[in-house]
C-alpha cells in the first residue's frame, strides 16, 4: 500500500505544522513506509541509496554538518541528496533551510517541507500519522451497536428490521454507534473498529418516523463514537424451506478485511422479539469466550446418560 505526498500533505499539514518550501511538482511521489528516516549519514553522500518510499527527516545535526562544508561540497551534497528516490524531505526543529536545498529540491522534483516540531517529536508524529493513513478500511451496510460491552454488527437486506432492533436495544440500555453506512477500520492484525460518518453520526432512520437523533432523544450515554467489532449477526426473513442450525453447535464466521469474526444467522418471523434474541446471543457469546458452551454441554450430558442406560 502507498499514498501520495500530496495526500500526506493534505491530511497531515496541520498536525505536523508542514510548510512546503520546494519540489511541488513531485507531489505524486509515493510514500510506502510508515516510519520516517532520519537522514543522518545520508546527507554526507556516503550512504547510498536512500530508503525508497520512506520520508527523510533533516535535523540540526545534518544542517550543521552541511553548513560546515565548502560551497562546492555543499552543492554536490544537496544535488545528490535531492536526486534520490525518497518521496519527500521534512526539515524539523525550525532549522534554517539552506537555499541550496530549496534549489536542489526543485531541480530533483522532491517535495521539501519545513516544520517547527523538534526532530525526535517530528519523527514519532510522522510515524503515528502514517500508521493512521495506512490503516485498511471498508464500509458495510448495517447497524453497529454496543450491547453489554460487545460490539455487535447487525447486517441483512434493507427493510429486514435492523434499525428497529437497534432502537429496541437502545431502550434496553445498549449504546448506538452507527446506522446504514458503517466505516470499518483495521487497527491491528485481528482488531476492527467501526463507527459512523461524521455527517450522519448519532442519526438513525426508522420507517414511518423518519430520521431520528438518538443522542438528542436518549442522551449522550445512549451513543458511542466508535466500537470494536466483535460479533456479526445476520438477520433474514424466515424461510420454511431452509434448514437452520437448531442446536447452536456450529460456529460460523464472517471475514472482514481479513479478520474472521464470529457470526450468527437469525431468521425472523412475526412474533419473534429480535432485540431479545440479539441480547441473549451476546450473553451466550460472552459465555463461549469463558469456555461455557451450552449446546455441547447438553449433548455431552445426553451422551453420558445414554451410556448409563442399560437395555434389559
Amino acid at each position: 500500500m502507498a499514498i501520495s505526498v500530496q495526500y500526506f500533505r493534505k491530511e497531515c499539514s496541520e498536525i505536523l505544522r508542514l510548510r512546503l518550501l520546494a519540489g511541488e511538482r513531485g507531489a505524486g511521489r509515493q510514500i510506502s513506509a510508515t516510519r520516517a528516516h532520519e537522514a543522518g549519514l545520508a546527507i554526507t553522500g556516503e550512504v547510498s541509496p536512500l530508503p525508497e518510499g520512506r520520508i527523510q527527516v533533516l535535523g540540526e545535526a545534518e544542517a550543521s554538518y552541511f553548513l560546515r562544508q565548502d560551497p562546492a561540497r555543499q552543492a554536490e551534497l544537496a544535488g545528490r541528496f535531492f536526486a534520490g528516490a525518497s518521496p519527500c524531505v521534512v526539515a524539523g526543529a525550525s532549522i534554517p533551510v539552506p537555499p541550496l536545498f530549496i534549489d536542489a529540491a526543485d531541480r530533483g522534483g522532491m517535495p521539501l517541507f519545513a516544520s517547527d516540531l523538534p526532530t525526535a517529536e517530528l519523527v514519532e508524529e510522522i510515524r503515528n500519522q502514517l500508521q493512521r493513513l495506512f490503516r485498511e478500511t471498508t464500509t458495510i451496510h448495517g447497524v453497529l451497536m454496543d450491547v453489554l460491552g460487545v460490539g455487535v454488527l447487525l447486517i441483512g437486506r434493507s427493510g429486514v428490521g435492523k434499525s428497529e432492533c437497534a432502537l429496541d436495544l437502545v431502550l434496553r440500555g445498549s449504546r448506538f454507534v452507527a446506522d446504514d453506512v458503517i466505516l470499518i477500520e483495521k487497527v491491528g492484525p485481528a482488531t476492527l473498529v467501526g463507527g459512523g460518518h461524521d455527517l450522519t453520526r448519532h442519526h438513525m432512520e426508522i420507517r414511518g418516523l423518519g430520521i431520528l437523533n438518538i443522542r438528542d432523544l436518549f442522551g449522550l450515554t445512549a451513543t458511542s463514537q466508535a466500537k470494536k467489532v466483535e460479533l456479526v449477526i445476520r438477520i433474514e426473513e424466515w424461510n420454511p424451506a431452509k434448514e437452520y442450525d437448531r442446536l447452536g453447535v456450529k460456529d460460523d464466521s464472517i471475514e472482514i478485511l481479513g479478520v474472521p469474526l464470529p457470526a450468527l444467522l437469525v431468521p425472523i418471523s412475526p412474533g419473534r422479539n429480535l432485540a431479545t434474541i440479539v441480547e441473549v446471543a451476546v450473553r451466550n457469546h460472552l459465555l463461549k469466550l469463558r469456555g461455557v458452551h451450552s449446546a455441547w454441554e447438553l449433548i455431552e450430558r445426553q451422551s453420558r446418560k445414554a451410556g448409563e442406560t442399560k437395555i434389559p
